[in-house]
Parts: structure tokens; sequence; C-alpha cells
């Protein structure tokens, strides 16, 4: 394992994180997996074996379950361990049971430390956007648990790239401005690279990425023409990431078996391994049914592709520049910075609309 600073923090994770979002099984989490505290402990045993140092959940994985069971497996082993959780989906049936209200986050928070036996979440992330929720409230909230050492850092997962830079512009100090974002971002979902990735660089924030294989659709397991693999997410109707060119996955999982099989590995690590290479990517959230998966992903880490390969893979899978991006492509390319070649640097040099034409 190798681990890499966490955006412009001092922090160090491991390029390859815990999810833990198969534990417990409670309600619809049971459709990807369910996994008691015996399980859980092998595995967390197995990640940790290997040099893992952060372990993310999430209060309403199994509506609390997941983080009792993680925290019962790690409790009394915190000093060297980073954990993260999250907060603002609905989590029960009265009318402040959701958002990131002020009320909500801090009985959230408290909630969860109590069923995580520590005194303090690594990160904790804004599970979700909240429109109704003046920005102001949710990060003056953030701060108050920052500055009553129950949270370290703050983060969001699944923002729009304006509603990040609305929540740093309202954080009341540098403790609780966002230092991370969790966004899902894969070979077969690019469109992280069109504002999310280029805002991270700008902004020093450290990307971890949730469902990197797309929920086990680019593991390799999943073919053109097939039905899905008995006891897979799909065969048990689950519906996301959203597939809208089925054409496009299966191309681009035929070149990862290729490049897997020319490394005598799977396609899921040579997934993994281009994920590894991304701009501002810190680490990749993993989940697992058994050791054995677990540790076939571990060899991610040390999988080298090359410049061809990479090259290969950008090609099966880039997504087209749409607007302003064709525009600044065609006029703006001499004077880019590196927030902009986060998007950029991928496209071949080409003039949308030839080359004398004003677009």
């Amino acid at each position: 394992m190798y681990y890499r600073t966490l955006g412009r923090t001092g922090l160090k994770i491991s390029a390859l994180t815990m999810g833990t979002f198969t534990f417990g099984g409670r309600g619809a989490f049971g459709r990807a997996a369910s996994q008691s505290v015996s399980d859980a402990r092998q595995l967390v045993d197995t990640c940790i074996d290997h040099g893992v140092n952060l372990f993310d959940t999430a209060n309403m994985y199994s509506t609390g379950l997941s983080e009792e069971i993680l925290g019962e497996v790690l409790e009394g082993r915190y000093e060297d361990i980073l954990v993260t959780s999250k907060a603002r989906m609905r989590i029960g049936d009265g009318p402040n049971d959701e958002g990131v209200s002020r009320w909500h986050l801090i009985r959230e928070c408290e909630r969860s430390l109590k069923r995580l036996r520590t005194d303090h979440i690594d990160i904790y992330y804004m599970h979700e956007w909240d429109g109704l929720t003046p920005v102001e409230e949710k990060m003056e909230a953030l701060e108050t648990l920052i500055r009553q050492g129950k949270v370290r850092y703050a983060g969001c997962s699944n923002y729009s790239a304006w509603h990040v830079m609305k929540s740093l512009a309202a954080a009341p100090s540098p403790a609780s401005r966002f230092a991370t974002q969790q966004i899902h971002y894969t070979l077969e979902a690019r469109e992280a690279e069109y504002e999310l990735l280029p805002l991270s660089v700008d902004q020093g924030l450290g990307v971890l990425v949730w469902s990197p294989l797309a929920a086990g659709l680019l593991t390799g397991k999943h073919r053109r023409g097939a039905n899905p693999p008995e006891g897979s997410r799909q065969a048990q109707g689950w519906d996301e990431p959203p597939i809208r060119d089925t054409e496009r996955l299966w191309s681009i999982v035929d070149t990862l078996v290729e490049i897997a099989q020319a490394h005598e590995v799977e396609a899921a690590q040579v997934a993994l391994a281009w994920l590894l290479t991304r701009p501002a990517v810190a680490s990749l959230v993993v989940g697992g049914r058994d050791v054995a998966q677990f540790e076939r992903n571990f060899r991610s880490v040390d999988l080298v592709l090359s410049k061809e390969e990479l090259t290969r893979l950008n090609d099966v899978s880039r997504l087209p520049l749409i607007y302003p991006y064709w525009h600044q492509h065609n006029f703006a390319r001499p004077r880019f910075g590196a927030a902009d070649q986060a998007l950029h640097a991928d496209y071949p040099d080409r003039h949308y609309g030839g080359e004398d034409t004003l677009i």
C-alpha cells in the first residue's frame, strides 16, 4: 500500500479505502450484500494487514447498522485508523430527519459517534446537496463540530461544482472549509471531468471515488450479450449507475479485459489502476464480499499501465467536449492552467468547427 496526501491537508490516506456499504444488509442494502460482525472483522483485518488506514461508512447505510458493526470491529484500534461518515439522507419519518440543518447535522454526528464507538470522525461528508438549508447554516454547523473536536475534516459528496464552490465560499474559517469530495467516477462515468476534477485541482480538494468499478460492471464478469452474473447487484435489481450507452460500456469492458490479460490480472484491477492516475484522486473506496476479492483489488496499487494502455483506455471511454469546453479547446488552450488540463489534457489537439471557423 502507498499513501497520498488528501488535497491541501497534511493528512495521508491509503490509495484504497475500505467501503462498508455492505455491512448489515438491512432493507434495500441487502441486495448488495449482508455482512455480519464476524464477516466484517475478517474483512477489516485483511484491509489493515494490507495497509489500508481509511474506512468509509454513512449514517444511512442499513440505517446505522453499518456504523454499529464498524464501530464494534474498530473499537480500541482507532489510534492509527481513520474513519469517515456522512449525513444528509433521510434516516427517519420526522420532518427534520433529513437535510443539513444545524439541528440535523449536530444530532446525526453525535449519533454516529456513539455507533462508531469513537470521540471523533476524521472526515465528515455532506452526503448530498440540500437546496433548502442556507449554505451558511450548514458550514457554521460544521465549524461547530470541528471546534468541538467531533470532526477533523469536512467534505461533500454528490455535489455539482457550483454547490461545492458556494459551500467553500461560505466556510466561516479554513478549518471548516471542505477538504475533500467523494464522487462517482469511472471509465464508464467520466462526467466528473467536466467540472468536478478541475475544481478539485483548483481548490485543493482531495477526491475519493465511490463505486469505482461501476457496481461491478467493470470487473470483466459482466460481458456483452450475457445475463448479469448470479448474485451480482444487477441480478438483484440494482439500477446504479445508469448506463446510457451500452455499446460504449461493452467496448470499455473489452479493452479492460485485453489489457488485464497482458498483465495477468483482472479487468477490475486495470479499471482501478486507471483511476489512480487521474488528477486530484487521493483514494478509491472499494468494497468486497470476501477476503479474496479485496486481495485481488490490492493488486491495482502496484499495477503500472503504459502510456499506450492509458491512451487506449482514454480513447474508448472519452466523452465529447460539451460547451463551453469545445470552444475553450479551440481558443483558450495556450493559456490553460493545471485545473483546465484536468479535463483537456486527454483530448487530442483538435479544432471543433474547422481551422478557420470561429464558433
